[in-house]
């Protein structure tokens, strides 16, 4: 941290010095495979969204021209939403959904193929023909090898038992995180490399490297992943008010006003909460 950083802190109160230091501890230890720290690295930055989805696919003219991360799916009413890491769409149309998942549980095919599907539903208009389904593309970057062949890529596409492609133009990519071969230099091994890093010092792509530097070492980009932190905690806390909530309605034992009360949430947010629960009864 540079000396801009220490005298924000010598102005700050006592509680507010500790917060900024258990921040700083966290975004120390932060690499590419958290998905916090990810989020931050991805957010409004097409270049490096860009830069890793030519490495992951293996397109080198791929061109990003939007990219958004924690994008909500809105067309899956009555299914399970989906709110994905990082969408990406190219300048011929295709939709790239990358997702980083730390726990194997999280990245299981079944999981993937919800990913895909859930694409197609989200990018198909009501009249419009299925020709114009967009190719899509779901990549999962997981921390171990969850297919445990000892592959740095896998991928998946529909084909028929000869070996011929279906041609629906979906793909499907598991990245192994964990796969460390030391003699293997291609550009996607060195960018798995890095997102196993904590520091941008020890990475070896630049793209990655120089906005780690950014997020970790600038005042700016200090602040910036501190409100992440502070944020994604009101969204813990959040979540949580919302499950004792769920729970008290199901009981029926309580009024909505005293389980507003209880829970920190507004008495709209428990009216809605228990008009889904009937809708979903």
């Amino acid at each position: 941290m540079n000396n801009e950083t220490t005298e924000n802190q010598c102005s700050m109160s006592e509680a507010e010095r500790i917060e900024r230091e258990k921040c700083l501890q966290i975004i120390e230890g932060y690499r590419p495979l958290d998905d916090d720290f990810m989020r931050e690295l991805f957010r409004d930055d097409i270049p490096l969204t860009e830069y890793v989805l030519r490495v992951i696919t293996g397109i080198e003219d791929l061109s990003i021209i939007k990219s958004e991360t924690q994008f909500d799916l809105h067309r899956l009413a009555g299914a399970r939403s989906l709110r994905l890491d990082v969408l990406g769409t190219d300048s011929t149309g295709k939709k790239i959904n990358l997702e980083v998942q730390r726990a194997d549980a999280g990245a299981t095919s079944k999981r993937a193929r919800y990913h895909s599907s859930s694409l197609d539903v989200e990018f198909l208009k009501t009249k419009d023909d299925f020709s114009m389904l967009p190719e899509t593309y779901v990549i999962f970057i997981t921390e171990n090898d969850v297919k445990g062949k000892g592959k740095l890529l896998y991928q998946y596409e529909w084909r028929e038992k000869d070996g011929s492609e279906l041609g629906d133009d979906t793909h499907i990519l598991f990245v192994n995180g964990a796969y460390d071969k030391k003699d293997d230099m291609s550009e996607l091994a060195k960018l798995m490399h890095d997102f196993r890093c904590s520091r941008a010092d020890d990475m070896l792509t630049g793209p990655l490297a120089d906005k780690t530097r950014k997020l970790k070492e600038t005042p700016e980009g200090v602040d910036t992943m501190c409100k992440a932190i502070e944020e994604n905690n009101k969204r813990i806390e959040k979540n949580k008010s919302i499950e004792i909530a769920v729970n008290l309605i199901r009981t029926g034992v309580m009024s909505y006003s005293m389980i507003a009360d209880c829970t920190g949430l507004s008495l709209e947010e428990v009216e809605k909460l228990a008009e889904t629960l009937d809708h979903t009864a």
